[in-house]
Protein backbone atom coordinates (compact mmCIF):
# COMPACT_ATOMS: atom_id res chain seq x y z
CA UNK A 1 0.00 0.00 0.00
CA UNK A 2 1.21 3.60 -0.91
CA UNK A 3 2.10 6.03 1.97
CA UNK A 4 -0.16 9.03 2.29
CA UNK A 5 2.51 11.39 2.22
CA UNK A 6 3.78 9.63 -0.90
CA UNK A 7 0.60 9.46 -2.72
CA UNK A 8 -0.20 13.21 -1.85
CA UNK A 9 3.66 14.21 -3.40
CA UNK A 10 2.87 12.15 -6.78
CA UNK A 11 -0.83 13.72 -7.01
CA UNK A 12 1.61 16.93 -6.82
CA UNK A 13 4.30 15.92 -8.66
CA UNK A 14 2.09 14.78 -11.62
CA UNK A 15 -0.75 17.81 -10.91
CA UNK A 16 1.36 20.14 -13.62
CA UNK A 17 1.69 17.40 -16.27
CA UNK A 18 -2.01 17.04 -16.40
CA UNK A 19 -2.62 20.76 -16.49
CA UNK A 20 -0.52 21.02 -19.33
CA UNK A 21 -3.11 21.23 -22.44
CA UNK A 22 -2.57 17.86 -24.25
CA UNK A 23 -4.47 15.43 -26.92
CA UNK A 24 -7.16 14.69 -24.66
CA UNK A 25 -8.24 18.18 -23.45
CA UNK A 26 -8.38 19.04 -26.97
CA UNK A 27 -10.23 16.01 -27.73
CA UNK A 28 -12.73 16.57 -24.73
CA UNK A 29 -13.07 20.32 -26.08
CA UNK A 30 -14.00 19.04 -29.51
CA UNK A 31 -16.51 16.77 -28.52
CA UNK A 32 -18.14 18.04 -26.08
CA UNK A 33 -18.74 21.53 -28.13
CA UNK A 34 -19.83 19.15 -31.13
CA UNK A 35 -22.12 16.92 -29.41
CA UNK A 36 -22.97 18.03 -25.70
CA UNK A 37 -21.54 16.84 -22.60
CA UNK A 38 -22.31 13.08 -22.86
CA UNK A 39 -18.95 12.58 -25.29
CA UNK A 40 -17.14 13.68 -22.43
CA UNK A 41 -17.61 10.57 -20.63
CA UNK A 42 -16.01 8.62 -23.57
CA UNK A 43 -12.98 10.76 -23.41
CA UNK A 44 -12.56 10.68 -19.91
CA UNK A 45 -12.62 6.68 -20.02
CA UNK A 46 -10.08 6.51 -22.93
CA UNK A 47 -7.52 8.69 -21.07
CA UNK A 48 -8.23 6.26 -17.93
CA UNK A 49 -7.82 3.20 -19.68
CA UNK A 50 -4.43 4.75 -21.59
CA UNK A 51 -3.51 5.45 -17.94
CA UNK A 52 -3.42 1.80 -16.43
CA UNK A 53 -2.34 0.40 -19.53
CA UNK A 54 0.77 2.39 -19.02
CA UNK A 55 0.80 1.69 -15.67
CA UNK A 56 0.57 -2.64 -16.37
CA UNK A 57 3.40 -2.32 -19.11
CA UNK A 58 5.68 -0.55 -16.71
CA UNK A 59 4.76 -3.57 -14.06
CA UNK A 60 5.42 -5.83 -16.52
CA UNK A 61 8.56 -3.65 -18.04
CA UNK A 62 7.76 -3.91 -21.43
CA UNK A 63 7.51 0.28 -21.05
CA UNK A 64 11.02 -0.34 -19.46
CA UNK A 65 12.09 -1.95 -23.11
CA UNK A 66 10.97 0.28 -25.19
CA UNK A 67 12.67 3.31 -22.94
CA UNK A 68 15.67 1.72 -22.95
CA UNK A 69 15.97 0.96 -26.59
CA UNK A 70 16.43 3.93 -28.73
CA UNK A 71 15.21 2.21 -31.91
CA UNK A 72 11.63 0.97 -29.83
CA UNK A 73 10.84 4.12 -28.17
CA UNK A 74 11.52 5.94 -31.75
CA UNK A 75 9.25 3.96 -33.53
CA UNK A 76 6.44 4.58 -30.47
CA UNK A 77 7.17 8.23 -30.70
CA UNK A 78 6.57 8.16 -34.40
CA UNK A 79 3.35 6.23 -34.33
CA UNK A 80 2.14 8.08 -31.75
CA UNK A 81 2.87 11.67 -33.80
CA UNK A 82 1.58 10.24 -36.56
CA UNK A 83 -1.70 9.61 -35.26
CA UNK A 84 -2.17 13.03 -33.56
CA UNK A 85 -0.98 14.66 -37.10
CA UNK A 86 -3.85 12.42 -38.99
CA UNK A 87 -6.27 12.86 -36.67
CA UNK A 88 -5.68 16.68 -36.70
CA UNK A 89 -6.20 17.03 -40.14
CA UNK A 90 -8.97 14.98 -40.13
CA UNK A 91 -10.80 16.85 -37.34
CA UNK A 92 -10.02 20.36 -39.30
CA UNK A 93 -11.15 18.61 -42.69
CA UNK A 94 -14.45 17.39 -41.10
CA UNK A 95 -14.75 21.20 -39.37
CA UNK A 96 -14.77 22.90 -42.88
CA UNK A 97 -17.91 23.28 -44.33
CA UNK A 98 -18.93 21.64 -48.08
CA UNK A 99 -18.52 24.27 -50.91
CA UNK A 100 -22.11 22.95 -52.17
CA UNK A 101 -24.66 24.39 -50.03
CA UNK A 102 -26.57 21.98 -47.98
CA UNK A 103 -29.55 22.42 -46.00
CA UNK A 104 -29.54 22.85 -42.32
CA UNK A 105 -29.26 19.37 -40.60
CA UNK A 106 -28.58 18.21 -37.71
CA UNK A 107 -24.93 16.51 -37.44
CA UNK A 108 -25.53 13.05 -36.44
CA UNK A 109 -23.69 12.47 -32.64
CA UNK A 110 -20.44 10.57 -33.24
CA UNK A 111 -20.44 7.11 -31.35
CA UNK A 112 -19.13 6.72 -27.99
CA UNK A 113 -16.63 4.02 -28.65
CA UNK A 114 -14.96 5.83 -31.71
CA UNK A 115 -14.80 8.66 -29.32
CA UNK A 116 -13.35 6.60 -26.95
CA UNK A 117 -10.35 4.85 -28.87
CA UNK A 118 -9.40 8.05 -30.45
CA UNK A 119 -9.13 9.07 -26.67
CA UNK A 120 -7.70 5.66 -26.02
CA UNK A 121 -5.21 5.62 -28.86
CA UNK A 122 -3.76 9.48 -27.97
CA UNK A 123 -2.58 8.56 -24.62
CA UNK A 124 -1.79 4.76 -25.17
CA UNK A 125 0.80 6.25 -28.35
CA UNK A 126 2.45 9.06 -26.20
CA UNK A 127 5.80 7.93 -24.89
CA UNK A 128 5.39 10.64 -22.67
CA UNK A 129 2.42 9.16 -20.50
CA UNK A 130 4.62 6.23 -20.51
CA UNK A 131 7.86 7.99 -18.85
CA UNK A 132 5.50 9.46 -15.79
CA UNK A 133 5.75 5.20 -14.76
CA UNK A 134 9.34 4.63 -15.55
CA UNK A 135 10.56 8.05 -13.84
CA UNK A 136 8.21 9.29 -11.51
CA UNK A 137 6.09 6.63 -10.20
CA UNK A 138 9.27 5.29 -8.73
CA UNK A 139 10.38 8.00 -6.70
CA UNK A 140 7.36 7.44 -4.55
CA UNK A 141 7.19 3.27 -4.25
CA UNK A 142 8.74 1.91 -1.17
CA UNK A 143 11.34 -0.31 -2.51
CA UNK A 144 10.68 -3.51 0.27
CA UNK A 145 7.07 -3.56 -0.49
CA UNK A 146 5.30 -5.27 -3.52
CA UNK A 147 5.73 -2.75 -6.53
CA UNK A 148 2.55 -3.91 -8.42
CA UNK A 149 0.00 -3.17 -5.82
CA UNK A 150 1.74 0.35 -5.25
CA UNK A 151 1.55 0.88 -9.40
CA UNK A 152 -1.63 0.45 -9.51
CA UNK A 153 -2.56 2.66 -6.44
CA UNK A 154 -0.82 5.55 -8.01
CA UNK A 155 -2.20 5.17 -11.53
CA UNK A 156 -5.69 5.24 -10.05
CA UNK A 157 -4.95 8.37 -8.15
CA UNK A 158 -3.62 9.44 -11.50
CA UNK A 159 -6.60 8.61 -13.05
CA UNK A 160 -8.52 9.73 -10.58
CA UNK A 161 -7.18 13.49 -10.82
CA UNK A 162 -6.89 13.76 -14.74
CA UNK A 163 -10.71 12.60 -14.77
CA UNK A 164 -11.74 15.54 -11.92
CA UNK A 165 -9.49 17.75 -14.95
CA UNK A 166 -11.21 17.04 -17.47
CA UNK A 167 -14.95 16.89 -15.84
CA UNK A 168 -14.14 20.82 -14.59
CA UNK A 169 -13.06 21.19 -18.32
CA UNK A 170 -16.74 19.99 -19.25
CA UNK A 171 -18.33 22.14 -17.06
CA UNK A 172 -16.26 25.42 -18.05
CA UNK A 173 -17.25 24.20 -21.47
CA UNK A 174 -20.77 23.83 -21.27
CA UNK A 175 -20.90 27.29 -19.28
CA UNK A 176 -20.37 28.80 -22.66
CA UNK A 177 -23.14 26.44 -23.97
CA UNK A 178 -24.81 29.44 -25.62
CA UNK A 179 -21.73 30.36 -27.97
CA UNK A 180 -21.22 26.18 -28.59
CA UNK A 181 -24.84 26.20 -30.39
CA UNK A 182 -23.42 28.75 -33.04
CA UNK A 183 -21.91 27.21 -36.02
CA UNK A 184 -19.25 29.19 -36.55
CA UNK A 185 -18.00 28.46 -32.68
CA UNK A 186 -18.08 25.03 -33.64
CA UNK A 187 -16.12 25.04 -36.68
CA UNK A 188 -13.70 27.61 -35.26
CA UNK A 189 -13.33 25.24 -31.95
CA UNK A 190 -12.41 22.22 -34.16
CA UNK A 191 -9.88 23.74 -36.10
CA UNK A 192 -8.09 25.06 -33.27
CA UNK A 193 -8.45 21.49 -31.92
CA UNK A 194 -7.11 20.14 -35.00
CA UNK A 195 -4.24 22.69 -34.94
CA UNK A 196 -3.27 21.82 -31.03
CA UNK A 197 -3.30 18.07 -31.87
CA UNK A 198 -0.93 18.39 -35.43
CA UNK A 199 1.18 20.89 -32.89
CA UNK A 200 1.31 17.83 -30.78
CA UNK A 201 1.67 15.10 -32.87
CA UNK A 202 4.89 17.25 -34.75
CA UNK A 203 6.31 18.32 -31.56
CA UNK A 204 6.48 14.68 -30.08
CA UNK A 205 8.42 13.85 -33.27
CA UNK A 206 10.72 16.38 -33.20
CA UNK A 207 11.78 15.74 -29.37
Amino acid sequence: MVHPYALAGFLVAVLPLIATPGASLALLIQHVTGSGRRQALPVILGTVTGLYIHATLAIAGLSALVMHSSVAFSAVKLVGAVYLIGLGVWTWRSATPNATPVAHRPRPPRRSDSVYVQALLANVLNPKAAAIYLTLVPQFIAPHQPFSGQILALATAHALLIALWLAAWTFLVLRASHALRRPHFKQTAAKVTSAVLIALGVRSALT
